[in-house]
């Protein structure tokens, strides 16, 4: 589920001008002029202006239907992020490897308030492209790479999740917090985390985290929306892809862009 759009009470027109941008997620992509006022709870007048000036900036397209999204300045300049310039690209190839070996949804993602975000995701033919998508918010407590990102994250933090109410998702989803707590443990003591049909229904995960100098810094999961069992036969080719990755950002700290810049080290993973 898509967090809460940014609405802001200033005055400012920098602070209403995010507020404008901020209104479009994942599940909002395009949106009428009244949609965009009331989700960034400003008046119509207002956002006309400012979605004016954000379209001739770039910053904001608008579609043969007259429906503004987000435009290309803001592409190019999320390239730049450290998310998508540094670990994405960077984790690239271990992900290429470790989707080639499995054939199945291999996914990267990252902890970002209470919530996992997918950064990126890799699919085969033999594959279903299905339920995630790059840029969604799923739960920490419910999925695999969210529960490697939570099981090594500071325990403040884990207790923080811990007190919050744990929402089911399935049947299968554990909303006993001794009971995840117990699982938590687990989890760091053998280095993977697993999930069966606890986000949605027919899909099982496995995953491990990508800890940089003791800190978890993203997870990589092999999903299947066939109920297989078995995805545990590919737990080397997953700690070796995590591996992998935490040595390149080690490698490469302080570079905030290793794709374009190159590297002197070997690029084979």
């Amino acid at each position: 589920m898509s967090a809460e759009p940014y609405k802001s009470n200033a005055k400012s027109v920098t602070a209403r001008a995010l507020a404008v941008l901020a209104a479009f997620d994942v599940e909002h992509p395009l949106l009428t002029l009244s949609q965009l006022a009331r989700r960034a709870g400003l008046p119509v007048a207002t956002v006309y202006r400012l979605a004016g000036e954000l379209e001739d900036g770039r910053f904001l397209d608008r579609d043969h239907a007259g429906r503004y999204g987000l435009g290309v300045k803001l592409w190019e300049m999320g390239l730049l992020t450290p998310v998508h310039g540094r670990l994405r690209e960077t984790a690239m190839p271990f992900l290429l490897n470790l989707q080639y070996d499995c054939r199945e949804t291999v996914q990267l993602a990252v902890c970002d308030g209470t919530d996992a975000i997918y950064v990126e995701k890799l699919t085969s033919e033999e594959s279903v492209p299905v339920q995630s998508r790059i840029g969604a918010r799923i739960p920490l407590h419910a999925t695999g790479v969210g529960k490697a990102l939570l099981a090594f994250s500071d325990e403040s933090f884990i207790d923080a999740i811990l007190a919050m109410p744990l929402i089911s998702y399935s049947a299968e989803t554990i909303t006993d917090r001794r009971a995840l707590s117990r699982q938590l443990a687990q989890i760091r003591q053998r280095g993977y985390a697993e999930s069966h049909q606890e986000y949605h229904w027919g899909s099982t995960s496995v995953a491990v985290p990508v800890q940089v100098n003791g800190l978890v810094k993203a997870a990589i999961g092999i999903v299947s929306y066939t109920l297989r069992d078995d995805l545990s036969q590919y737990l080397p080719s997953l700690l070796h892809a995590a591996h992998g990755l935490a040595t390149r950002l080690e490698q490469t700290a302080g570079n905030g862009y290793p794709g374009l810049n190159g590297l002197t080290q070997d690029d084979t993973p």
